[in-house]
C-alpha cells in the first residue's frame, strides 16, 4: 500500500525499523539482513527467520524495500537463486527517516525527565 502517508506508517515495529536499517547500509539477501541485525540488537531483539520473513513480506508490500532481480541480485546472492535479496526504497528511507525523528523526539522527553542519562 504505497500510497499511505508516510505518518500512517508510523510507529514501526522495532523488527521492521532494524530491517530499515540494515538495508539503509547496502542491499542485503534474507540471511545477510539477519545477521546484520543480530550484530546490532545483540540478542536485545530476537530475530527468527520466519519472523524475518514475514517482515520482510509486509515491508513490500507496504512498498518500503523492494527485491532486486537480475545481476546485482546475483552477485549479493552468491548466485544462489533461492536467495532473494532487498533494497530500502526511496519512500522506505522517508518512513525510516520519519520514524527517527519520532524515536529521537521520545529520547529527548526521557532526558528532559531525567530518565536517560545525557543532555536535556
Amino acid at each position: 500500500m504505497p500510497f499511505r502517508p508516510v505518518d500512517a506508517l508510523l510507529p514501526l515495529t522495532p523488527i521492521a525499523f532494524e530491517i530499515l536499517l540494515a538495508l539503509a547500509e547496502e542491499d542485503r539477501h534474507g540471511y545477510a539482513i539477519l545477521q546484520a541485525v543480530d550484530a546490532r540488537v545483540k540478542g536485545r531483539l530476537p530475530l527468527r527467520t520466519g519472523t524475518l520473513y514475514r517482515a520482510l513480506a509486509r515491508l513490500v508490500e507496504d512498498g518500503l524495500i523492494e527485491e532486486i532481480e537480475g545481476s546485482k541480485a546475483g552477485s549479493l546472492s552468491g548466485e544462489d537463486p533461492r536467495r532473494r535479496v532487498y533494497a530500502i526504497s526511496r519512500r522506505g528511507r522517508s518512513v525510516a527517516r520519519a520514524e527517527t525523528e519520532r524515536l529521537a523526539d521520545q529520547v529527548a522527553a526521557a532526558r528532559s525527565r531525567r530518565l536517560l542519562p545525557g543532555r536535556s
